[in-house]
């Protein structure tokens, strides 16, 4: 049973998601996606998580950082927390999130909470090492690690059952980050930092991301292949990220940004590397669109991990029934018999999101796939 929680948000994990900035490490990257028009939500996803332990606060103790970094939503909901720190900053870094999760490990609590991405599960990490027990609202662009929950809701319900149960299993899950400049470029270099102490709960913790597997050159040609001899005239399609989908750009002849959305409309690229905000704007001049997107292997992402800029509201505009999923079928196989996960922002939309739909494995290959949570 836990009583005693630590909250940290780092009030701008996520800010570059969907503005197409593929991380949000560092002051400049920040100020330029705020230029952008991005919307700080990480606030929003750690509320999401706090609304389930509403009916328990009489039975926690609740410990946090000032201002944004946990103070406020917590006010807002009602919650009475001890405020540990300064005064709140109107801009908060690396050292922040660290100083907060070593002063929570010195107010002896039963777990770290925490708001963020890959980068700040480093930062809690650096702070505490493996020896407290945390738990992470996924709230960044990019989400390799494993010590974070599926989803805002998910991390609050497992909180929930903590405080109601004597007795939980714990395990180490891996704290893995990137070089965020060479992500921009298209290169892909993940590290292992660590290990932290997770709760151990497989319908709620994600796993860690699992990279492609060999011998999957075949398969992607056929996947690619139809993709491109089905694509309608006059039609939207947005390419989402992934080795999966460069495939349909190589087959086009135009350069594939591998780590961002692409925009094509009559078997042409009108838009690399799109943002949110692009991407809205061209369905206000090509209303009939489809979504292409991929599978996360080991995790089992379709919405919400490196794709940001296919927003919630974009999902909406495009319609459930237009969108296209394609994987191989190892990438599947990973997790056999597991939902395919949604995290759009939009608790509405992930529920919109459910259901069975037809995943394209090779040319005219398709099996149906459940999209859900793990215990719809």
């Amino acid at each position: 049973m836990i009583q005693k929680i630590g909250l940290i948000i780092n009030p701008v994990a996520g800010i570059g998601g969907s503005v197409g900035l593929k991380g949000s490490d560092g002051e400049e990257i920040q100020k330029k996606a705020i230029a952008l028009g991005a919307v700080k939500k990480a606030n929003i996803r750690a509320e999401t998580a706090l609304k389930e332990l509403i009916p328990f606060q009489d039975e926690i103790e609740l410990f946090t950082y000032p201002g944004d970094m946990g103070e406020t939503i917590c006010n807002k909901l009602g919650f009475k927390v001890k405020v540990l720190g300064d005064a709140a900053k109107e801009k908060t870094t690396a050292e922040d999130t660290k100083l907060a999760a070593a002063d929570m490990r010195e107010q002896a609590v039963d777990i770290i909470l925490f708001a963020g991405g890959d980068g700040t599960a480093r930062d809690i990490y650096t702070a505490v090492g493996n020896n407290t027990l945390v738990l992470g609202i996924p709230a960044g662009v990019k989400i390799h690690s494993g010590v974070y929950a599926l989803n805002p809701r998910s991390a609050g319900k497992l909180i929930a059952l903590m405080i109601q149960n004597d007795t939980f299993e714990t395990q180490e899950a891996e704290v893995m980050d990137i070089d965020e400049d060479a992500f921009r470029r298209g290169i892909v270099t993940a590290k292992l930092y660590g290990y932290l102490k997770v709760p151990y709960a497989k319908h709620y913790v994600q796993n860690m991301k699992s990279g492609g597997v060999a011998g999957e050159k075949l398969t992607l040609e056929r996947i690619t292949h139809y993709i491109i001899t089905t694509m309608l005239e006059d039609v939207l399609y947005i390419v989402g990220p992934g080795t999966t989908t460069r495939g349909i750009a190589e087959e086009l002849g135009y350069d594939n940004t591998l780590l961002g959305v692409d925009l094509i409309y009559n078997k042409k690229v009108i838009k690399n590397d799109a943002n949110e905000k692009d991407v809205l704007s061209s369905l206000e001049r090509h209303p009939h669109a489809k979504i292409i997107v991929t599978v996360i292997g080991g995790q089992n992402y379709i919405f919400g991990r490196g794709n940001q800029q296919i927003s919630a509201e974009v999902i909406k505009r495009v319609g459930k029934e237009n969108i296209i999923i394609i994987s191989t079928q190892d990438k599947l196989n990973i997790n056999f018999n597991v939902p395919l996960i949604v995290d759009t922002g939009s608790p509405e939309v992930d529920d919109y999101l459910k259901g069975y739909y037809r995943i394209v494995v090779g040319y005219e290959d398709m099996i149906m796939y459940k999209v859900g949570n793990y215990d719809d």
